[in-house]
């Protein structure tokens, strides 16, 4: 059933105090190639909240999400690690200094991988069903889920119109990295829709594998979350990557394909079954009234996948612009980097010309701290569809507003370091600051008890 007046919110993480550059994504070619540089976390913050308040500005509804405590020594402690925080930080990075970067990891900034999302109308109970990622994948990553489902169920607390689910079961034959491997496809946000989940690896077929980097998202964790979100299953579609553009880098599929509404920009290398994936998408969206799929593709000979990966054009954000004035027209938010790359960019000036396809503008942003450490815009941010009245049942303390944004930006200045190195990771001082830093922000955001170190 369609739920008039229903708007896509965009979530994104706040990019934590600890953000910095340890390479520990093996596939992800941005994080590996600047491994042990210096970050810039204040900058970082500031960047992302920036782009927060463009969306702001452009009319639509953004959200945040808080990030995660780290360090999290408490994880040290369960490997074995003793004594007070000072021994247990300097112990790890004698033992092994990829455990000590990994409970420091700020990787909880990129909200795509926090959940996958179904709104409303395409549950059967007419709920909106959030399942976290497990992201058992990587230690830095899997250690995230906790406190993610803990920070859903605070914002969705409505049982009548929310349903937050337990992670998947911590193993690799559920593995699952979130929405960066879910798009869903629908004639408007607040109607029935189709929703497409992409995996990696299957384990009924041993033989899909790849040769040089690890598939992330399985087949068995996207089955297990349409169930979870109780979706018809004649609007649900599972699709392979392609082995070789995971190969290439792709570790998720929104490195390589996004959609918004009707719209699904991808490029040809980005499915194992491209054409009949297109058939089985369109179907139940021309039975319903939709119109079909408006597709814009990327060919070989326009850009290669290698350009995908270094300008993350495909991980960009394709937002509905509100308004009157722009009925049925979309923006594109991409990196800065999308404009700096010459192919790219000339694919994209054609691509907001064509005026068969709704994407009559392109924004570009600088995040450039997230991209070096291998995300984009859309890496940053979890889509929510939600209608007027699951909007007022959300917590509204991570709503943004200009007060909201200023508070966040005077406390980003306050609080955040501007250099954070390999070397700084053993320093019980800064690990205290952190902490006190993340205290701060659950009052800001009015989540009282979210983190462990809280309770």
């Amino acid at each position: 059933m369609a739920n008039s007046g229903t708007r896509e919110v965009n979530f994104d993480g706040i990019i934590g105090p600890t953000h910095n550059y340890a390479g520990l994504s093996p596939g992800n070619v941005a994080s590996a190639s600047n491994a042990g540089g210096t970050s810039n976390p204040k900058a970082a913050a500031l960047q992302g909240l920036s782009k927060m308040k463009f969306l702001m500005d452009l009319g639509l509804t953004q959200g945040v999400l808080p990030p995660q405590q780290r360090p999290d020594i408490d994880a040290l402690r369960r490997m074995g690690f003793a004594g007070d925080d000072a021994g247990v930080l300097g112990d790890a990075r004698d033992a092994d200094p990829t455990l000590l970067a990994a409970v420091w990891s700020a990787s909880g900034m990129w909200a795509a991988n926090a959940a996958t999302v179904s709104p409303s109308p395409d549950t059967a109970d007419g709920r909106v069903h959030m399942t976290p990622a497990n992201l058992v994948s990587n230690l830095h990553r899997s250690l995230e889920a906790d406190t993610t489902t803990r920070a859903l169920r605070m914002i969705f607390a409505d049982a009548d119109r929310f349903a937050v689910h337990d992670p998947l079961p911590a193993q690799m034959r559920f593995a699952d990295e979130g929405a960066a491997n879910h798009i869903r496809f629908a004639p408007s946000h607040g109607e029935p829709g189709v929703e497409l989940f992409v995996y990696g690896v299957t384990a009924h077929d041993p033989s899909m594998t790849t040769r040089k980097h690890p598939t992330r998202q399985s087949r068995a964790a996207c089955e297990a979350i349409a169930r979870l979100h109780g979706l018809d299953p004649t609007r649900t579609v599972f699709a392979r990557q392609h082995p070789d553009a995971i190969d290439a880098g792709v570790f998720h599929n929104d490195v390589i394909a996004t959609g918004n509404e009707r719209v699904f920009l991808f490029h040809e290398q980005a499915f194992a079954m491209p054409s009949s994936l297109m058939t089985d998408l369109a179907a139940p969206i021309i039975e319903s009234g939709g119109g079909g799929l408006t597709i814009v593709e990327a060919q070989n000979s326009d850009f290669s996948i290698d350009d995908a990966v270094k300008s993350y054009l495909f991980n960009s954000q394709i937002v509905t612009l509100p308004g009157e004035g722009s009925q049925g027209s979309m923006c594109l938010i991409a990196p800065i980097e999308a404009k700096e790359n010459g192919p790219v960019s000339a694919f994209i000036e054609s691509m907001v010309a064509d005026t068969s396809n709704p994407i009559n503008r392109a924004e570009f942003l600088d995040v450039r701290e997230s991209m070096r450490n291998g995300g984009g815009p859309a890496c940053l941010r979890l889509r929510v569809p939600l209608s007027g009245r699951e909007l007022d049942a959300t917590h509204r303390g991570v709503i943004l507003t200009d007060d909201l944004h200023a508070r966040l930006v005077a406390w980003v200045e306050g609080h955040y370091p501007d250099r954070l190195t390999a070397e700084d990771l053993a320093d019980p001082g800064l690990a205290r600051r952190c902490l006190d830093t993340l205290d701060e922000l659950t009052r800001i955001l009015d989540l009282p008890g979210l983190y462990p170190f809280q309770r």
